[in-house]
């Protein structure tokens, strides 16, 4: 006689996800941070119930909330990808543990995949983006930063960048005129002020938007600076590593069956 099976308790992670509201506020998320007008304005809900479900959110550490560089009165609200892997993974595990599926980019298999990332003074968070997207993609995604006030790249940020394997020595701040004309397949905006002045490219590319504060203006101690600039580091990592397993999703759905 088989031994009966007793069932895990059903995780919170799947009872939250259950609601069709808050599961349309993560896959949006899962793209792009976006403040509280944009959420509702896509939702078509009133401002009270998708707050409600964001704290909802919330309170599981799903999503996490930044204040606006642009404008303080405005909350940026963003997808914490690492504590959704986590879960998510955890969640398959109880059922069975050969679950998860990790998609590589196929070489030579399409036309070099090209992507802008933007932020104020091109010194710091667009210029560590730019050059880990090119290590992390070994070279197989087009990497390219601008700002719209250039200065020069930040010491820290290549200090940081050599510290993961990456290389910033040949790196320049770049104003986005440079770009204005040319292609991509997305713009990745990493600065809450550039955001709102992003012009438009073309063949329409996907506008993303990372909520990152600037590491260049946090004061303090050489080793408190120093551990922003880490951190910041680290956090791009996570999100560039979810892009490209986005992109070679994309890819593979492109592809000719």
């Amino acid at each position: 006689m088989d031994q009966a099976i007793v069932s895990p308790p059903l995780p919170d992670f799947l009872k939250l996800l259950a609601h069709e509201l808050r599961w349309k506020i993560l896959t949006r998320l899962a793209r792009s941070d976006y403040n509280v007008a944009e959420i509702v304005r896509f939702l078509d809900q009133p401002q009270n119930v998708v707050s409600y479900h964001l704290r909802k959110l919330r309170d599981l550490h799903l999503v996490t909330e930044r204040r606006s560089t642009a404008d303080e009165r405005s909350l940026y609200y963003s997808l914490d990808l690492e504590t959704f892997r986590t879960l998510y993974l955890a969640t398959g595990e109880a059922v069975h543990p050969a679950v998860g599926l990790v998609q590589a980019l196929s070489p030579g298999a399409h036309r070099p995949v090209r992507v802008l990332f933007l932020c104020t003074e091109n010194s710091a968070r667009s210029q560590i983006a730019e050059g880990l997207l090119r290590h992390l993609s070994h070279g197989q995604v087009e990497a390219f930063s601008a700002g719209s006030a250039p200065s020069q790249v930040h010491p820290l940020a290549s200090r940081v960048l050599q510290g993961l394997g990456a290389d910033l020595s040949l790196h320049r701040s770049k104003h986005l005129d440079e770009f204005r004309g040319l292609s991509f397949d997305y713009i990745v905006t990493v600065c809450d002020r550039v955001r709102e002045v992003c012009p438009s490219f073309p063949s329409d590319p996907e506008r993303i938007h990372w909520s990152f504060l600037d590491p260049a203006l946090v004061e303090g101690s050489d080793e408190e600076r120093w551990h922003t600039f880490e951190q910041i580091a680290l956090q791009l990592t996570t999100r560039i590593r979810h892009l490209l397993t986005l992109i070679a999703r994309e890819q593979g759905a492109r592809s000719p069956r």
